[in-house]
């Protein structure tokens, strides 16, 4: 066997203990030893993966021009338009609820690819700590102490267990190699990864910025119609007419929910004795985060007939999609949408005693639930006839609207 002719290789991989010394402390703590090229173009799918969420998001989001112009043809009835309006309102609304739901995510994934970037980096910096110090080793080792090695060789048998040691450690170094160059490009793919998922959670975010401006522009675009419907001068008798129909549907259907309600309590407590009583406690409020009460219980002056007008609870203006409360123990008996009170929730406290929330934005409650006081039942919004977003907050007993400070305090 020519030894010469392979003593080069040979040299460059002889020190397998003192590669094996530096890897058995610190660079065991990173549990990497499995990256495998499977790995990286797992890493890489998911790389292309996330650039294609981003270019989902971005076509996804509500072309508002287009939606105005489809909203345009509804103008011609108030309630066809408010009603269409308050659709695309829900489905911006969704919109926004599943790109916050997809901003929670991405944050998650990015914290983890950080953590494996962390790791992956470390790793490389202690392979690349022992490439060195092999180096500086075969620097101070010269070719003739490796010679020296071989040919001092005792027997032919010696000389090749000594030749199969240097092809171990040979296999070893090839190994060790293979490696690091793995996770070289491992801590390439994951920097790339982290980069990617970072722009979809810049994409989403400004995501939600737009479609709340859309939100806003539609809730916006919505107040101007119905003001300029009832306000106009020439149409006054008809949008007054309109308006008193509009509230006298509110109360039959709400009278049809009670008389219902009044029946099912009734054959329930013939069945089993169930019977659910107010106990005379104060509510809490319904929209804890409202900024000023924008239209009082009472008779006042309409803000856009121009006439006085009986107004049968309290407006509280609060910011869109903040939360709305059950103000007292109680069973849901309606969570539904109509074109005059948009999506409204309404609560049975007992003894003839039921709570009215109108222009929610969304509903957390079904007909049938029972709720704690002070449990999340919605979210503030602007549907129905709403200029604005706000909780419309009303109160009624024994088949009337009561002043809702009786129980507010």
């Amino acid at each position: 066997m020519n030894c010469k002719k392979h003593l080069k290789k040979y040299i460059l991989i002889f020190p397998l203990l003192l590669i094996m010394l530096l890897q058995t402390g610190e660079a065991e703590a990173v549990s990497l030893s499995s990256i495998t090229s499977d790995s990286i173009r797992e890493k890489e799918g998911q790389i292309s993966a996330a650039q294609d969420e981003k270019n989902q998001l971005s076509s996804a989001l509500t072309d508002i021009k287009a939606l105005k112009d489809q909203l345009e043809k509804e103008k011609a009835s108030l309630e066809s338009y408010v009603v269409a309006l308050d659709n695309n309102l829900a489905e911006i609304q969704q919109k926004i609820s599943e790109l916050n739901g997809m901003i929670v995510e991405k944050e998650e994934e990015i914290r983890e690819t950080e953590e494996e970037l962390k790791a992956a980096t470390q790793k490389e910096e202690e392979q690349y700590a022992a490439m060195k110090y092999r180096i500086q080793m075969m620097y101070e080792q010269n070719d003739d102490y490796y010679l020296e090695t071989i040919l001092s060789a005792e027997s032919f048998a010696d000389l090749l267990n000594k030749l199969d040691y240097i092809q171990l450690v040979m296999e070893y170094d090839d190994k060790k190699l293979e490696e690091y160059m793995l996770i070289r490009q491992y801590v390439e793919v994951c920097r790339e990864e982290l980069d990617a998922e970072k722009e979809v959670l810049d994409e989403a975010k400004a995501g939600v910025e737009k479609e709340e401006a859309s939100l806003a522009q539609l809730i916006s675009d919505k107040e101007t119609e119905i003001v300029a419907k009832q306000g106009d001068i020439s149409n006054k008798a008809a949008a007054i007419a309109e308006y008193e129909a509009d509230i006298q549907a509110q109360n039959e259907l709400i009278a049809s929910l009670e008389a219902a309600v009044a029946e099912e309590r009734k054959r329930i407590a013939e069945e089993n004795g169930r019977r659910l009583t107010y106990d005379g406690g104060m509510f809490t409020f319904p929209a804890p985060s409202y900024t000023r009460i924008s239209d009082d219980y009472g008779n006042r002056m309409h803000p856009t007939l121009g006439v006085e007008k009986f107004h049968n609870g309290i407006d509280l203006a609060a910011p869109n999609g903040s939360p709305i409360l059950a103000a007292y123990d109680g069973e849901v008996v309606a969570a539904a949408y109509s074109g005059s009170m948009g999506n409204y929730v309404m609560i049975d406290h007992g003894d003839s005693l039921y709570t009215i929330y109108m222009h929610a934005s969304a509903l957390y409650v079904s007909k049938g639930d029972l709720v704690a006081k002070g449990e999340q039942i919605a979210a503030v919004g602007s549907t129905g006839r709403s200029t604005g977003p706000h909780l419309h907050f009303g109160v009624r007993k024994n088949g009337s609207y009561v002043s809702p400070w009786s129980y507010l305090g």
